[in-house]
């Protein structure tokens, strides 16, 4: 089983965590799964760029994004180039380092 790396995210992972995944699943469950909460105002519809994560290692193994996804991302606070959307990319077999940005744009969150 693949290992997800999550690194320290100041209020949903402040020491970071490390945990397997079953391939197939998107990060975004995986992440929910393992009681980091990570937006997903949508509710993973790719709808929006609550749920976006920067992959640091193991981007190669995901499947590309769709055209839908990377119009999405544009819309990302603080997107790179390997920006995904977790609720969108799919753990495939290989070990992958997540970051979750410091931001979203949410203007209706439901935690304010």
């Amino acid at each position: 089983m693949p290992v997800i790396t999550v690194l320290p995210h100041a209020v949903l992972c402040p020491e970071g965590t490390r945990f397997d995944a079953q391939p197939g699943v998107s990060i975004c469950d995986a992440l929910l799964e393992h009681d980091i909460d990570i937006e997903h105002a949508c509710e993973k519809s790719c709808a929006c760029t609550t749920c976006h994560v920067i992959v640091r290692e193991g981007l190669r193994s995901l499947a590309e994004a769709s055209e839908d996804e990377e119009d999405m991302l544009d819309m990302a606070w603080g997107l790179t180039a390997q920006s995904r959307l977790s609720c969108q990319a799919r753990v495939a077999d290989a070990p992958l380092t997540v970051e979750i940005p410091k931001y979203t744009i949410n203007h209706a969150s439901e935690d304010h």
